[in-house]
């Protein structure tokens, strides 16, 4: 027996023909980069209250100076113990203040006050919690970024993506407009977070009232078997076998735009594939602590981090090529006006 289908208001929702943003086209082609800001803590490790350390205050100013040369306007969506810190919250507040970066809210609740649940992997989806601690724990980290940077976010990313039934409408409610949580093609139900599987690539309207924009991570189908990525997708989910064999043999891989697993080769690959759908806005992705090596499994030690800032030269170079530039959360935010 098949699920009911999500009220129209749930992010998780397969959002109507209606609802789909058309960009105009003098918008053109283009990039935005979200950075998930965050403390460090051990990704293997059960999730813990006490872990909340940021200590890469340094490497973040370098990965920002690196940005700002290649004429990229970050946006980082930020938890609560980043913006918590006297010193890193305070250099997020400089670099929006200064036209450099944007700063949205991206909710940890296993380290955002009120702390209130049992920590645990189910609750580590903000989505799961009971709604009006959801909306207590987001009010909270919105209201501590305004006071940290002299303005309110207006962009959110949950954490580990997990949106859930009532996110939406705390959201439009707290008068946040665009929305970055949902990552089209993955599928977090096994672990009791949210399933984005046959969801959209490009960005439409979500929540009450369709008040907030969902701006989707973006994800490519690439090989031989492409168009069937959607329907072949719990395959690519169970991994294994299967998944290895499709990947290896050129008929089907899942791409997501970001450094952090994915290679220059196959970044190409996934731009190439999503021009040619026409998903004009793409969206690319990485976690602050991946900026200093040892805190991420992505960047173990100096020889990633070169590799890690040689990726962003490959890509910026071929996104260059191809034609599609820098968008800033602003820019994004008319282009998708109604």
């Amino acid at each position: 027996m098949s699920a009911a289908p999500l009220p129209p208001d749930d992010l998780r929702a397969l959002p109507h023909a209606d609802a789909m943003i058309a960009l105009p086209e003098r918008f053109g082609a283009r990039f935005l980069l979200v950075v998930d800001t965050e403390e460090e803590f051990d990704w293997g490790a059960p999730f813990d209250r006490a872990s909340r350390n940021v200590t890469i205050g340094d490497a973040m100013r370098r990965g920002q100076a690196y940005f700002r040369a290649a004429g990229v306007r970050p946006l980082y969506v930020t938890d609560y113990p980043v913006i918590d810190d006297p010193r890193v919250g305070a250099m997020l507040g400089e670099w929006q203040a200064a036209g450099d970066a944007d700063v949205g809210a991206h909710c940890h609740p296993w380290v955002n006050p009120p702390h209130e649940e049992e920590v645990s992997t189910f609750h580590s989806f903000a989505g799961n919690l009971p709604e009006a601690l959801e909306r207590e724990k987001i009010t909270r980290l919105r209201d501590r970024i305004a006071q940290v940077t002299g303005r309110a976010p207006v962009s959110f990313r949950a954490g580990r993506y997990g949106v859930g039934p009532h996110t939406g409408r705390i959201l439009a409610d707290l008068g946040f407009r665009l929305d970055t949580s949902v990552r089209a093609r993955f599928d977090y139900s096994a672990q009791g977070g949210p399933d984005f599987s046959g969801l959209p690539v490009k960005p439409w309207r979500a929540g009450p009232g369709r008040a907030l924009i969902e701006l989707p991570l973006s994800t490519a189908w690439v090989g031989g078997m492409a168009r069937a990525g959607d329907v072949v997708q719990p395959l690519i989910e169970r991994g294994g076998m299967a998944a290895g064999m499709l990947a290896r043999s050129g008929l089907l891989q899942r791409i997501p735009l970001t450094p952090e697993g994915v290679s220059t080769v196959e970044a190409i690959h996934a731009i190439d594939a999503l021009l040619a759908n026409d998903v004009r806005l793409l969206l690319f992705s990485f976690h602050s602590p991946t900026l200093s090596p040892g805190h991420t499994p992505y960047v173990r030690d100096d020889a990633d981090l070169a590799r890690f800032y040689h990726w962003w030269d490959t890509v910026l170079d071929h996104l260059a090529r191809r034609g599609v530039t820098p968008a800033a959360q602003d820019e994004v935010l008319a282009a998708c006006a109604p």
